[in-house]
């Protein structure tokens, strides 16, 4: 029985790493007018939220009506779909594998991958108009660097959000060390990966490294502490009512023989 579970899990495994690996390697290559299937209800969202009406052009993607922004194949965001994608296949298979999976929760992880980054393409695309339409003179606002910054924490905010929703952890000291899940996968997908595809580890791979190293900390650090300190208050303000559950037992144990002794008494 347990060589027909493994062997299942391993199927799973096998689907997972097939469809993020196909799903990457057709990113690398589409144009717009191939990705519409996700830009466009991106754009149907930050029309939406926005009000802002965009029209599709052949090869180049959705542009507002003064042609001052464009949805581009960039936004897209499918390589945050892989991720999200492989962090809920991983937790579930590798991290929860005491759990019985069936073929259909691969479909709906995706679904709820997809769904999520629709969510966290249309975030990253509002602020960026926002931001654009502004009229703060900051060079730094304006900047690739302020771009990427924003990327990588739109998008791993979303990430760890889609883990904490989705996780059940039975503690919080749990809860605390399990947010490193999203964190190692999204270092995989961000830096180990390309690394593998021969990326060119020059200085502007470094510069990149660096800030998906350091700028994901800075958001699940506190989320962590946060959870480790919520769990000791938990476990303290536990024991605590613990105890005086235990005294108060004790008080009765010792009160009810007193009672039926001066009940005794009174009616002798």
């Amino acid at each position: 029985m347990m060589r027909i579970i493994k062997s299942k899990r391993f199927a799973h495994l096998l689907v997972v790493a097939v469809c993020a690996y196909g799903l990457k390697l057709y990113y690398s290559t589409a144009s717009a007018d191939a990705l519409r299937w996700i830009l466009a209800p991106t754009t149907v969202v930050v029309e939406l939220i926005t009000g802002v009406r965009f029209v599709f052009e052949p090869h180049a993607g959705y542009m507002n009506p003064d042609r001052t922004f464009l949805i581009a194949s960039a936004c897209a965001g499918v390589n945050f779909l892989i991720t999200a994608f492989l962090m809920l296949s991983i937790k579930r298979l590798v991290i929860d594998r005491s759990r019985e999976t069936s073929w259909l929760y691969l479909p709906f992880a995706l679904s709820i991958a997809f769904v999520t980054t629709l969510i966290a393409n249309a975030t990253r695309i509002i602020i960026a108009m926002q931001i654009a339409k502004s009229s703060n003179e900051n060079a730094w606002l304006h900047s690739s660097k302020f771009h990427r910054f924003e990327g990588i924490i739109v998008y791993f905010v979303f990430l760890l959000l889609l883990f904490v929703v989705t996780d059940d952890s039975r503690t919080e000291r749990e809860r605390a060390w399990r947010c490193l899940i999203p964190l190692g996968v999204y270092y995989g997908m961000t830096l180990l990966v390309p690394f593998i595809n021969g990326a060119d580890l020059g200085r502007g791979f470094l510069e990149h490294s660096i800030y998906v190293l350091l700028v994901p900390l800075v958001v699940v650090v506190p989320v962590s502490t946060f959870s480790l300190i919520r769990g000791r208050l938990t476990t303290s303000g536990t024991r605590l009512v613990s105890v005086q559950a235990i005294r108060k037992g004790r008080d009765s144990d010792r009160t009810v023989p007193v009672l039926y002794a001066a009940n005794d008494i009174s009616q002798s």
